[in-house]
């Protein structure tokens, strides 16, 4: 029941969160922006703040990695609202307003309020408009924002209990399930990075799906090369960072979803038998997890679970490979771009 529990929780998640991407409007841009604020916040919080400062004693990037950490909210705010092409002004002072708030509630409120943004320069002269609507604006993003957040806190902190109590009770069932489902995360359009950041997950659950990400990132490469989907620079740079070719991604979901998942959960439940740690909410990608979980786990340890997931990640590209050509490659053909 608390494997049932801890997967129905992440499945819940990822179903709302890929609803409102396809289906709300302006959704995929607000979930680019989302994804914007996990790379420009968590990302440098997990590099400076946990590799350079707490392992290599750098104070100052210590300092440095935790401020900027602490501004999910401002950045989720702001980049939602630039990519949903709300003018700067307007954008900059709902974010401001989001300072000691969450991510999700920047994301929210950053949502919500592109929608009002442009009111103000239909129904004002220009000039009255940035004035009233900056002052309007500020006020009543951060009364939105402290009004969710018990409940976001709430909300999150029970599904990521969840899952990180079915990982303590079957970590490597929840290894396999777990890392499969989020290496097909991280290579989708939405991000793994924003979904574990909003989550908080950390300990095992987040070295699972940091690991599941860092030998997923083999899986794509292997893929990409048997397939021939695009050139070498594709293939590279979807091992990088999967999110640069979404536009390959997106047009052969089958082979590289099914491989994904066959070895992000292998890479996953590789984690779980090493017991890889991550402490870094929001560091689920392929340099991102291994870099922050140097800060965490044995050096040994790690190098040892690094290349077990990287062999496994092949195995799982070569599984997914076959079972697309033998079942899958006539019925389902791959797309490509003449420009790769």
């Amino acid at each position: 029941m608390e494997i049932v529990l801890g997967i129905a929780a992440l499945l819940a998640a990822l179903c709302l969160f890929s609803l409102f991407s396809f289906k709300a409007p302006n959704g995929s841009a607000a979930m680019s922006g989302l994804a914007d604020a996990a790379i420009a916040t968590f990302l440098v919080e997990a590099i400076h703040k946990f590799v350079m400062g707490n392992l290599f004693g750098i104070e100052y990037l210590a300092d440095f990695g935790n401020m900027v950490g602490a501004m999910g909210g401002v950045a989720a705010a702001t980049l939602v609202m630039l990519r949903m092409g709300i003018q700067p002004v307007f954008a900059i002072v709902t974010g401001l307003a989001m300072a000691k708030l969450g991510i999700l509630e920047g994301f929210i409120v950053g949502y919500l309020f592109s929608f009002a943004a442009p009111l103000f320069k239909k129904y004002l002269p220009e000039g009255v408009d940035v004035i009233v609507g900056v002052l309007t604006l500020a006020p009543l993003a951060r009364l939105v924002g402290i009004f969710i957040s018990p409940a976001l806190d709430v909300l999150m902190g029970t599904l990521a209990n969840m899952i990180t109590e079915a990982t303590m009770f079957s970590p490597l069932v929840m290894g396999f399930l777990l890392g499969g489902l989020m290496k097909m995360v991280c290579t989708s359009p939405l991000s793994s990075m924003a979904l574990t950041a909003m989550l908080g997950l950390t300990g095992l659950p987040m070295g699972i799906a940091a690991i599941a990400c860092v030998g997923g990132s083999f899986t794509n490469g292997y893929i990409f090369h048997t397939l021939k989907l695009g050139k070498s620079s594709n293939t590279i740079s979807v091992m990088l960072e999967p999110l640069t070719q979404a536009h390959i991604v997106t047009r052969n979901p089958v082979p590289i979803f099914m491989s994904n998942f066959i070895g992000g959960a292998l890479a996953g439940t590789i984690a779980a038998y090493f017991g890889i740690v991550n402490d870094a909410p929001g560091s689920a990608a392929p340099i991102p997890g291994l870099l922050a979980s140097i800060a965490f786990n044995a050096p040994q340890t790690l190098f040892m679970a690094t290349i077990a997931a990287a062999f496994a990640g092949i195995v799982g590209g070569v599984i997914g490979n076959q079972i697309y050509k033998r079942l899958l490659a006539e019925r389902i053909p791959l797309q490509q771009f003449a420009n790769g």
